[in-house]
């Protein structure tokens, strides 16, 4: 019988708002690291998170994905921010394939730069990347209390797990573990984990990750909440099944009954 309990988190939209990070990494992922001669910069991209960004996010699975959709915002010709934003949309996962493919990219390579932009800003200014995130603080007293309860917290995140740690440091939260994206799915993390903890609950923003682990045979009796607070498309909030329980930031204390 498994004694060891431990509730687990997503991380960007769900423990922090990482919008300003992703948009300010993303960006300067594409400025100084793709060189990409389709784009042309001017600093005021670094101003404001433009709607379309914030519009497409929720679409978003990993991060190297976000670098695509500011490239394809930021371009000179035939940007995003002139194209019909819901035909990128409608076809989101072939549309990021082909912008792949027809600039010769490698997913895993575009992930590597992301992964330099963040690790540039920390070595030039630690503190105002970490301000570009904003903890959701009622998630952070939801992990305390159960820490509290003897209840363990776990992260899984497809961040980095170097650059979550050092976010989750600043707001003095120490969860047992954090896996990030070398660690491979969230399903194979997950299917991992059943065999040491009993599981009793997942927050995660992302609704087709939800439905994923339910499909899951292994992994189906793990309790799921969708974040109402992340980053959710319309749909998202409609036609949940009666599986996967959609949360707001105010009944977190509610989950302290189970």
């Amino acid at each position: 019988m498994l004694t060891q309990k431990v509730f687990l988190f997503d991380f960007d939209g769900v423990i922090v708002d990482g919008m300003n990070e992703y948009w300010h990494s993303s960006l300067l992922a594409c400025e100084k690291y793709l060189n990409s001669p389709h784009i042309l910069f001017d600093q005021k991209f670094y101003k404001k998170v433009p709607d379309n960004f914030k519009e497409i996010r929720p679409w978003v699975k990993y991060g190297w994905e976000m670098v695509l959709i500011v490239h394809e915002i930021i371009k000179s010709e035939n940007s995003l921010k002139n194209f019909d934003k819901s035909e990128f949309i409608n076809k989101y996962h072939q549309n990021c394939q082909k912008i792949l493919k027809d600039n010769f990219w490698i997913a895993e390579d575009i992930q590597k730069i992301l992964d330099r932009s963040r690790q540039f800003q920390i070595d030039r200014d630690f503190k105002t990347w970490v301000n570009l995130h904003q903890p959701y603080f009622k998630v952070i007293n939801f992990m305390e209390e159960l820490k509290k309860r003897n209840i363990k917290t776990g992260i899984i995140t497809t961040k980095g797990k170097i650059f979550a740690e050092k976010i989750l440091k600043q707001l003095n939260i120490f969860p047992e573990f954090i896996f990030g994206y070398e660690s491979g799915s969230k399903m194979k993390i997950l299917e991992k984990l059943i065999l040491t903890y009993e599981i009793l609950g997942f927050i995660e923003d992302r609704k087709k990750t939800l439905i994923e682990i339910k499909q899951n045979e292994e992994t189906s009796h793990i309790p799921c909440f969708l974040a109402d607070w992340g980053y959710l498309k319309y749909s998202d909030r409609y036609n949940l099944s009666n599986e996967i329980i959609l949360l707001k930031l105010d009944n977190l204390e509610d989950l302290l009954a189970i």
